[in-house]
This record gives C-alpha cells, sequence and structure tokens, in this order.
C-alpha cells in the first residue's frame, strides 16, 4: 500500500511541475496568473460531466448493445464505444471547458496564452482520471501514464489549433482544434481494446506508437513554449479576441 501511494506521488510531478511552471511563465501578470488557476480548477471540475456522462453512456451502451448491435462484429463495436462515446465526449468537454475559461472575464489573451490554459486544463483533467485508476493499476502502468501525459499532449494541439484559429479568425482551425486530439485519443483507447490484442500481438505496436507520440507532443509542447518567447505571432495580444471567439 505504501509502495503504491509513492508511486502515485512519483507520477503525478510532471502534472504538477508542467502547472507550476505555466503559472510562472508570466510573474509580473496577476490577471494571468489567475486565469492559470482557474484554468486549473476549470479542467478538476470538467471531470464531473464525464462522469455523469459515463454513467449514462453505459446505461445506454448496454441497451444499444443488446437491442441494436448485437450482431454487430466486437471491433466494430468497440470502435464505435471508444471513438464515440469516450474519446469524442472527454475532448468535448475539455473544448467547452477552454471557452468558459476565455469569455470568463476576457482580455486580449495572446496564442501562447490559450495554449497554456489548455494545457492546464488537461493537466487538471489527466489527474483527476488517473486518480480511480491508480487504485487498479500497476506501479509501471501508473508511471507510464503519469509521464506520457496523453491529455497534455492532446490538449497541446487543441491549444495551438484554437489559438491559431483566434488569431486568424478562421474557423477550420477550431474544427481541427477537437478533431485532431479526437482522433487521435480514440485510437490510443481502441489500441488497449483485449479483443485487438486476441487477433495478434503485433497490434501492441499500435499503443507502444501511440504512447512515443505522447512523448513527442510533450517535446513539441516544450519547443513550443521556449520558441513563442521569440515569434511576434505568439506574443502579439488577441484584441479582436470578443470577434473571433463565436
Amino acid at each position: 500500500m505504501l509502495l503504491s501511494i509513492i508511486i502515485f506521488l512519483l507520477s503525478i510531478v510532471p502534472s504538477v511541475l508542467i502547472f507550476i511552471l505555466l503559472r510562472n511563465r508570466q510573474k509580473e501578470n496577476d490577471l494571468y496568473r489567475k486565469k492559470c488557476t482557474y484554468s486549473f480548477i476549470t479542467g478538476v471540475v470538467s471531470v464531473l460531466p464525464i462522469v455523469l456522462l459515463s454513467g449514462i453512456l453505459f446505461i445506454l451502451n448496454a441497451v444499444l448493445k443488446l437491442a441494436v448491435m448485437k450482431d454487430v462484429n466486437i471491433l466494430v463495436y468497440q470502435v464505435i464505444y471508444k471513438f464515440i462515446v469516450l474519446a469524442f465526449a472527454e475532448e468535448i468537454i475539455k473544448f467547452l471547458a477552454l471557452r468558459f475559461v476565455l469569455k470568463r472575464k476576457p482580455y486580449a489573451y495572446t496564442w501562447t496564452d490559450v495554449v497554456a490554459f489548455m494545457v492546464i486544463i488537461g493537466t487538471a483533467f489527466g489527474l483527476m482520471e488517473d486518480i480511480p485508476y491508480a487504485f487498479d493499476a500497476s506501479p509501471i502502468m501508473m508511471l507510464v501514464r503519469g509521464f506520457t501525459l496523453g491529455h497534455v499532449g492532446y490538449a497541446f494541439i487543441m491549444g495551438w489549433f484554437y489559438g491559431k484559429r483566434l488569431y486568424t479568425g478562421k474557423k477550420r482551425y477550431g474544427v481541427f482544434a477537437v478533431l485532431i486530439p479526437w482522433l487521435i485519443h480514440g485510437l490510443y483507447d481502441f489500441s488497449l481494446t483485449p479483443e485487438l490484442m486476441e487477433i495478434s500481438d503485433n497490434f501492441a505496436f499500435l499503443g507502444v506508437s501511440l504512447a512515443l507520440l505522447d512523448i513527442v507532443l510533450l517535446i513539441l509542447m516544450i519547443r513550443f513554449f521556449i520558441r513563442s518567447k521569440k515569434q511576434e505571432r505568439y506574443l502579439q495580444p488577441l484584441s479582436s479576441f470578443e470577434q473571433n471567439i463565436g
């Protein structure tokens, strides 16, 4: 029990560091720092609709499986369930959480600010999601989840594209902000399907590849925040924020 607690605490270190580092990006900007804290709280709270929705979908899923999808191939069923029921619900909730944060007492955010708020929301969401997993997961799995940080990587993609949507005013980037994280998230969830492993162990490469992708996204995120300090487009205030967010 003690070992599990220690491993869990170790696994949340990256999430805590991400929040602290992003919040301290602008130590002199109290409004930004408050927004970061609010983003974290919103990320935590956004898990609650997922819990409620999961309960409803679990019942609906059981009914559909028995009444409508009883003859559907199990892998087809898993694709529908993992992509639509699980991944889409989580990504759309996080996207709505970002819009809620941005609309509450808005100011001239920069593109980098938008990415930071979204990453913090994803960090908090993933942290809360890891808590119930910790009760059943092995120490190795807890560390893998804690250090690959899938939700953080997906949040980085979402924040970057939504920041570009606000910067350019082009709505298609808002679509990409949800579509790309959703597809990657759904594919990752599907890669963990037991029935897929039963077909062939070779499919294990899919889950491993996506876990490595999570690490690559973390590296890209770090690179983004370092390079954004010297690129005007990322630091320019989104003066047309009120018009672009609709």
